[in-house]
């Protein structure tokens, strides 16, 4: 599969990583321009590009860029696409009123700013540093899952088939509505969880279920 990664940083980094081990074709992209990010699409194994050039290139585009900037992901070249939805709202880099007073997730953010294409919430719920040493084979007794969300019932099996090639379980979570489940400060968000207590949590979990920022440190190791 052709994967379009919008943006160059951390998780960007690691889910490129591991979709070229999986045997994907990959191509990163930043706003500087594929000058700028050479070294490290050789450093990857994995092609560079323009923003519009990933976005062209992916059957499914991953928009690994702040929420804040989600303007800043072209709409056309997107149309039909499957395109993964990892940003959390961190209000410090700017406030957007809609997610303050609870009208919106963030994922439903970004569908209104690609409505033709096919949005799913996904990798928000792991911290980046996580990503690549996490990642486990089908049938480990370790193996993490982590939490989708998508109004596309298509797309979200291409998602959960692309998380299994890359380490991991998936547990959906339902229609993007649903995403403020696995959102920052929420219960699940950033714990290592199996696949049976991911849904045991994400069941249960209510919007008054506030967590205190980065309760996960707290929880490392436990995954049911």
């Amino acid at each position: 599969m052709k994967i379009g990664i919008i943006g160059a940083g951390r998780m960007a980094q690691a889910v490129g990583r591991l979709a070229v081990k999986a045997g994907h074709q990959v191509m990163m992209s930043n706003s500087r321009g594929s000058e700028s990010i050479f070294d490290l699409g050789e450093a990857l194994g994995c092609s560079v590009g323009s923003i519009d050039e990933a976005a062209a290139f992916g059957e499914v585009v991953f928009a690994a860029i702040p929420l804040q900037a989600y303007h800043a992901i072209p709409v056309e070249p997107l149309f039909g696409k499957v395109v993964l939805n990892p940003q959390n709202y961190f209000p410090h880099f700017g406030r957007i009123p809609e997610l303050e007073r609870g009208e919106l997730t963030t994922a439903e953010l970004l569908a209104r700013h690609l409505p033709q294409s096919r949005i799913v919430k996904v990798l928000n719920s792991i911290l980046v540093e996580e990503v690549v040493p996490d990642a486990r084979p089908a049938g480990a007794p370790d193996r993490r899952a982590l939490p989708i969300a998508g109004d596309d019932k298509d797309a979200k099996e291409i998602v959960i088939r692309l998380l299994d090639q890359i380490g991991y379980d998936a547990v959906d979570a339902g229609p993007l509505a649903e995403g403020w489940r696995f959102e920052r400060r929420k219960p699940v968000y950033c714990v290592p969880l199996n696949k049976s207590m991911l849904e045991q949590m994400l069941s249960t979990t209510t919007r008054a279920a506030l967590m205190p920022e980065g309760h996960w440190r707290y929880h490392r190791g436990i995954r049911g």
